[in-house]
């Protein structure tokens, strides 16, 4: 579905103008949301046992089995303008989060494609409850995603560094019908309602972003190719982060079960150009243990 056309069509029939409506819809992704108990067709499955294709080993870190998260059927998902996954075939994710988190280290998270056709089974590698959670069908619906200071209004300015502060000022002087555009974006693909089991595709973690752009500038910084005044490190950070942004999406982002911490989340992120390739392989397993 041509979601940026149906967008458009909705604000130009507001009267706002379609330079306007363009720019705006440079901030805006959409996000496909999972959760069990919505009803409808399922189009995914969390926990139990994955179906590998047949003779496929347990993913695993190379030394012990991952446990299996989710697994989605990609032809029953809603298609997203500019959001590159496979057409058909099956993406399954497996990820070690206290591990990832831990280490950092890509190997304790993978995403497996299954391309549509394959001959699978049901996994046999674990049968673990620390491998294998509760099963259940979930089904989807898109909801609309912008970056962490668009739209902020003075309040949550405060809460913004300059740079951000920067960037929330230009977008007001840009989109003077800011806030009727936000509302029909919402209204569109409304934000969330209880408990979601998983997102598909939006805004990668702005945190995940800036640690990929530190490493980028260290590395620029090692091979000679720039010279970062320590004075001026965090600006840089701040800008290649603005910069990358555009280049990273999420793959998928979770919550996990952990008795042990507030929060603990796991997600995968991925260029847009490796996506769009089908190079799944080159996903960054991602996690985050909050005490």
């Amino acid at each position: 579905m041509d979601h940026q056309g149906q967008f458009r069509r909705a604000a130009l029939a507001l009267g706002i103008p379609d330079d306007e409506v363009s720019r705006f819809i440079q901030h805006l992704r959409l996000s496909i949301r999972l959760s069990g108990g919505s009803g409808g067709v399922p189009v995914g499955q969390f926990g139990g046992l994955p179906r590998l294709p047949v003779g496929m080993d347990w993913p695993s870190d190379g030394v012990s089995p991952l446990p299996f998260i989710f697994s989605v059927d990609c032809a029953a998902l809603p298609r997203v303008d500019g959001f590159g996954l496979p057409a058909d075939g099956s993406l399954l994710f497996f990820q070690d989060h206290e591990q990832a988190a831990a280490t950092g280290e890509r190997r304790y998270g993978r995403v497996v494609y299954v391309p549509a056709g394959t001959d699978t089974e049901v996994a046999t590698g674990s049968t673990d409850d620390a491998f294998v959670g509760e099963q259940y069908d979930v089904g989807a619906r898109l909801r609309a995603e912008f970056p962490d200071w668009f739209g902020a209004d003075d309040e949550d300015e405060d809460d913004l560094s300059p740079f951000q502060q920067q960037l929330a000022r230009d977008l007001e002087r840009d989109l003077p019908h800011l806030d009727e555009l936000c509302a029909l974006a919402n209204d569109l693909w409304p934000p969330d309602n209880g408990y979601a089991s998983a997102y598909i595709g939006g805004y990668a973690d702005e945190e995940v972003v800036k640690s990929i752009a530190e490493q980028t500038l260290a590395w620029r910084e090692k091979t000679g190719e720039i010279v970062i005044p320590v004075a001026k490190w965090y600006s840089h950070v701040e800008k290649e982060t603005h910069r990358l942004t555009s280049e990273w999406v999420s793959l998928a982002h979770f919550p996990v079960d952990n008795e042990l911490y507030y929060r603990s989340d796991g997600s995968f992120v991925i260029r847009h150009d490796d996506l769009a390739a089908g190079r799944l392989d080159e996903a960054l397993s991602v996690a985050e243990l909050i005490p």
